[in-house]
């Protein structure tokens, strides 16, 4: 039987080039798109769609049941920074949509579950440099809270009842396609669009705010490449740690100026600064090399020159 292929949150930075290389990979018509927002007619031509709230439960089994649905990749979550200003529907947002199926995964009526997690279920007495995929998390933020617990709920779900749960503690992602939707990595992607047009940034990180991030293409690679090992590799079931490389705001405007000498950068820190300083600096992420070949294709050099080509 093949795949069929659901995908929550499409309309997001991740879901955006999710969708569009799992149609690569599986066909168009295997992959449904699903969000709250209907996308752009553009988009809505290239694959089928389902506008779902996840917090529904019935309108989601009525998908999952009508396309016959195979896996799930589950996006769907309020980030960072959004998630301060409204700690409550953050937390049921980012949690009662994962319960509504795991639930779903433990009655059968799916195979497989993708559910990332994030560098935000880390906290401030997490080892901040190279930090350990088994460590002290102390998240100090509701996304954080959130993440952490949804871990710990896939690997419970998988432990108990067998479900498939697979998920990646995402660094910071760096991607073209989309605008920034409210992370507190944000000002990387930011700074970007208005590098491409020789405009200044001010950033409201500081500095030396040192963070581990990637570029959206190896974001996928790892997403899919998680998915499709096979399972006895899969030996972690909360979330595996995946980099790709780590750098602060003056290292990244650096390499802004190698491509784009004039580029001035400018600094108004506000409480976005606060998250990132509770966040690792770096990530170790021997464990998923090992198990199941992770490796990234981009370095910092190479994500910048292809951002700048593709901002043009």
């Amino acid at each position: 039987m093949s795949e069929k292929i659901l995908v929550l949150g499409s309309s997001g930075q991740i879901g955006t080039d999710l969708v569009e290389t799992l149609r690569d990979n599986y066909g168009a018509d295997n992959v449904i798109a699903s969000d709250l927002r209907q996308p752009s007619a553009e988009r809505l031509a290239q694959g089928p769609f389902e506008t779902l709230n996840a917090l529904d439960a019935k309108a989601a089994f009525d998908i999952i049941k009508k396309h016959n649905v195979t896996q799930v990749y589950h996006l769907v979550a309020m980030l960072s920074a959004t998630a301060e200003k409204m700690p409550l529907k953050g937390w049921d947002l980012n949690m009662q949509s994962l319960f509504n199926f795991l639930e779903m995964a433990r009655e059968k009526h799916f195979n497989k579950m993708y559910w990332p997690s994030s560098i935000a279920a880390f906290g401030p007495n997490t080892p901040r440099d190279n930090t350990p995929q088994l460590t002290v998390m102390d998240p100090g933020t509701v996304y954080g809270i959130s993440k952490l617990a949804g871990e710990l709920w896939c690997e419970y779900y998988f432990k108990k009842y067998g479900v498939d749960t697979r998920g990646l503690r995402y660094p910071g992602l760096i991607s073209y396609k989309t605008e920034p939707g409210g992370g507190t990595t944000d000002y990387a992607v930011d700074i970007f669009h208005k590098a491409a047009k020789d405009q200044d940034y001010t950033c409201y990180l500081g500095a030396d705010s040192s963070l581990p991030m990637m570029y959206m293409p190896d974001a996928i690679k790892a997403t899919i490449g998680i998915m499709e090992a096979p399972a006895e590799q899969v030996k972690i079931r909360t979330s595996y740690n995946v980099g790709a490389f780590s750098f602060n705001p003056e290292e990244l405007a650096a390499a802004i100026r190698r491509e784009k000498p004039n580029f001035k950068m400018d600094y108004n820190i506000d409480s976005r600064n606060e998250i990132a300083k509770g966040w690792p600096s770096s990530i170790d992420d021997s464990v998923a090399r090992e198990h199941w070949n992770w490796q990234p294709d981009f370095s910092l050099e190479a994500m910048v020159k292809d951002m700048l080509k593709n901002l043009a």
